[in-house]
């Protein structure tokens, strides 16, 4: 059998692998969950997702990836090596080639540490490619021509935002706020006015299912359970998408002037052609409600949502194992 060519959207959130002739084939949380005295792993992916907040003292379930980069070494390399398995990844003779996409701004120590956790997971060859060039390319864009792209990826750690040309990226800029940091900021809020402890979970649930980031871009209600803090009972309170948008809206500005720092460096030229072809949305993020609208009226220039945008980085690395064997610039370990 021949080596297989895999590709890896390491994200902070959920973790999605793409097998060359097959797709995507995994999409799972990124989350182990461990015995805390012996370090032993207990679950990983969906059913260690499902523990978070709603464990025993003696197990933890924990996310090893935090703003886009290795956050706890061993329990990454157990998490791939388990999805990893759990794909039939492994030929019985060779092993695969691994293409693992990263933040645009990590250091050399945090890309090595990806490519140390890859090749303990069982990979023979490790590529490195930047995350918004890999979503670019997997939302259909064509960056290989010498015009301007500009793309805006919104994952679970860390929102990447870079235009590209010719192939490559011109200016880009990577920020810590994201999806994740959406469910702290609408925890928080709903701790401070009205004084009630929720869970991931259930701020997650209130980010899907009410929350809105544009004047007037959705008038929805739900009713949300946690732990009182004064009394320390269970309570039940009812919150707005109105609340939601004051809760969200000071992550949202840090992506906002983020797109605007990297659209005020991009040559006159290739503006031009961002104000044509517009802005594409990637990743979780990009299905906030009213997130383009919002980037739109900030950045006056057309905003779109990508086809399946949580998909958007596996389907590139799809694209790009199929001209693996050109990117030698971007082989880092034979």
């Amino acid at each position: 059998m021949f080596s297989r060519d895999i590709g890896i959207d390491l994200g902070t959130a959920n973790i999605l692998i793409h097998i060359k002739g097959q797709g995507v084939v995994l999409d799972e949380p990124s989350v182990v969950a461990l015995e805390k005295k012996s370090g032993t792993v207990m679950a990983v992916g969906q059913e260690a997702f499902r523990m978070v907040g709603r464990t025993p003292g003696n197990i933890v379930a924990l996310r090893p990836l935090k703003d886009g980069v290795i956050a706890d070494f061993d329990q990454t390399e157990a998490m791939l090596k388990h999805f990893l398995t759990k794909v039939n990844a492994k030929s019985m003779v060779s092993k695969p080639r691994i293409l693992i996409c990263c933040p645009t701004n990590i250091t050399s120590v945090e890309q090595k540490a990806i490519i140390e956790a890859a090749e303990k997971s069982g990979s023979k060859n490790v590529f490195i490619e930047e995350e918004p060039k890999v979503a670019a390319i997997g939302a259909g864009m064509d960056i290989f021509q010498p015009s301007g792209n500009m793309v805006v990826d919104i994952g679970g750690g860390t929102t990447d935002v870079a235009v590209l040309s010719m192939g490559d990226i011109v200016t880009a800029s990577s920020i810590k706020i994201a999806g994740d940091q959406f469910n702290y900021d609408i925890m928080n809020y709903i701790k401070k006015k009205f004084k009630l402890l929720i869970g991931e979970h259930t701020a997650d649930r209130i980010k899907k299912e009410v929350a809105t980031v544009a004047p007037g871009g959705r008038s929805e209600a739900i009713d949300i359970r946690g732990r009182d803090m004064i009394q320390g009972l269970p309570k039940t309170i009812h919150i707005t998408s109105d609340e939601i948008q004051e809760a969200l809206a000071e992550s949202v500005s840090h992506i906002v002037q983020a797109a605007r720092n990297v659209l005020e460096l991009t040559p006159p030229e290739l503006s031009a052609d961002i104000i044509d072809r517009g802005v594409i949305l990637t990743g979780g993020g990009a299905l906030l409600n009213g997130i383009d609208e919002l980037l739109a009226d900030e950045l006056r220039v057309p905003v779109m949502i990508a086809e399946d945008p949580m998909l958007c980085v596996a389907k590139g690395t799809g694209i790009i194992l199929e001209n693996l064997d050109k990117m030698t610039n971007k082989k880092v370990k034979v």
